[in-house]
């Protein structure tokens, strides 16, 4: 991502002077950039057994304090591990907002090719998910802006799969991708608000051994509508791996839809060239996009 006049300079001298100035005790660790950082944050490994990771906006700080307050409370009631906070750091030496260490979490992210058992993996995931919507959201963030109203409305989004529709005349079936998105739009999550991760995608599910080990990454978490947390029913698996993940969430049909309609919107975009995405899926959305439209054909036979 290109570098805006609003974003700092980050790189490794930022990071050991940060860290000789409020983490002394950590100063003489090896500080290594990640290449796999993320969209929101620029990410070092500390050491062995740390990483810190630094917002490249504004707009993405509100998501890693968020992060610092809420990891503690989820971890506990999750199946798998998540990122557990060490220490949140302050403006210092020319960076200006707030900055956050973390223990880190041995694994690779979970590519096709990496995956053991595709429809054992769906299991497990499923089981993380809906470990989560029993997680006491009373008090938790509602979707907005600081998760990109992740587990809010998808009307948020329709001007862009609008535009998008007009862009890839001719190069998908809009009329059935309008039909997918339309009937998404009609229906709401109408029990009680419950935990979602708001991106929950390959590049933040991690592996080991050809087994579910981790989730990281949850800067877009919020209560609200576990649509958007269903995306890979349809990045990632198929068949009988797509059927366990159903199975194993447990959700309605009108959910699916939802999920079918998210999954839609972010593929159609990086089809059409309004967004760009340094994920997985961004490497095939038409082949995505085939897939939301061939499983909404399914669901309704």
């Amino acid at each position: 991502m290109a570098l805006s006049a609003s974003e700092p300079h980050i790189d490794s001298a930022l990071v050991l002077q940060l860290l000789r100035s409020q983490f002394p005790q950590w100063a003489d660790l090896a500080v290594v950039p990640m290449s796999s950082g993320g969209w929101c944050n620029v990410a070092f490994r500390l050491g062995e057994q740390m990483v810190v990771r630094l917002p490249r906006h504004r707009a993405y700080v509100e998501a890693l304090s968020k992060e610092s307050r809420w990891l503690p409370f989820l971890s506990t009631a999750l199946p798998y591990p998540i990122p557990t906070p060490l220490a949140m750091g302050e403006p210092g030496q020319g960076y200006p907002w707030p900055w956050l260490i973390l223990q880190w979490i041995e694994g690779d992210t979970a590519m096709p090719e990496r995956i053991a058992n595709l429809t054992d993996f769906a299991i497990d995931v499923g089981r993380f998910l809906t470990a989560m919507r029993r997680i006491d959201a009373a008090s938790g963030p509602a979707p907005g802006q600081h998760n990109f109203h992740r587990g809010g409305s998808l009307h948020h989004y329709d001007s862009q799969a609008q535009q998008a529709l007009v862009a890839l005349s001719g190069k998908i079936d809009t009329k059935a991708a309008s039909e997918i998105w339309e009937k998404a739009l009609a229906t709401t999550w109408t029990d009680s608000p419950v935990w979602i991760h708001g991106d929950f995608s390959v590049g933040n599910v991690l592996v080991q051994n050809g087994k579910l080990q981790a989730v990281i990454d949850f800067g877009n978490a919020a209560v609200g509508d576990p649509a958007c947390d269903l995306a890979m029913a349809w990045t990632l698996f198929e068949g009988d791996s797509r059927n366990a993940f159903l199975k194993a969430l447990s959700l309605d049909g009108a959910t699916w839809g939802r999920g079918r309609g998210w999954t839609l919107w972010k593929a159609m975009i990086i089809a059409a060239g309004i967004s760009s995405s340094n994920a997985f899926e961004a490497t095939q959305p038409f082949r995505v996009i085939d897939a939301v439209i061939a499983d909404h054909f399914r669901a309704e036979i």
